[in-house]
């Protein structure tokens, strides 16, 4: 089991979670975060720090948010690594609760 960040994320892209990772299994895109897979430890510590509620454990990921499984574990290997907390995008507070918004991350899917 991992955990996994889902849609809730992008463009919000809150830093919160990353500052309680214990193994550094954060990366950073332009408009998302990923957590790798192969690094994560399941210690669920960042679940509970994400403003938006993005992160959920593989074990519980709706049928909607699987395709995230394989988003996180691609963008992971291309993204840099982030330790710390950044502030978030000026206007994240307008896109926290806005549903249907993979369209904004597809572009990145495809470097």
């Amino acid at each position: 089991m991992t955990f996994v960040v889902t849609e809730q994320c992008i463009r919000c892209k809150y830093t919160d979670c990353v500052e309680v990772c214990p193994v550094d299994c954060f990366y950073e895109g332009p408009n998302f975060l990923v957590i790798n897979p192969d690094e994560c430890i399941d210690c669920a510590l960042c679940e509970p720090e994400c403003p938006v509620n993005a992160i959920m454990s593989e074990d519980d990921l709706p049928e909607a948010y699987q395709k995230y499984i394989e988003i996180n574990k691609k963008l992971s290997v291309s993204w840099e690594n982030i330790t710390t907390v950044k502030p978030a995008p000026p206007d994240a507070d307008d896109w926290a609760n806005k549903p249907d918004k993979f369209d904004y991350l597809k572009p990145y899917l495809d470097e």
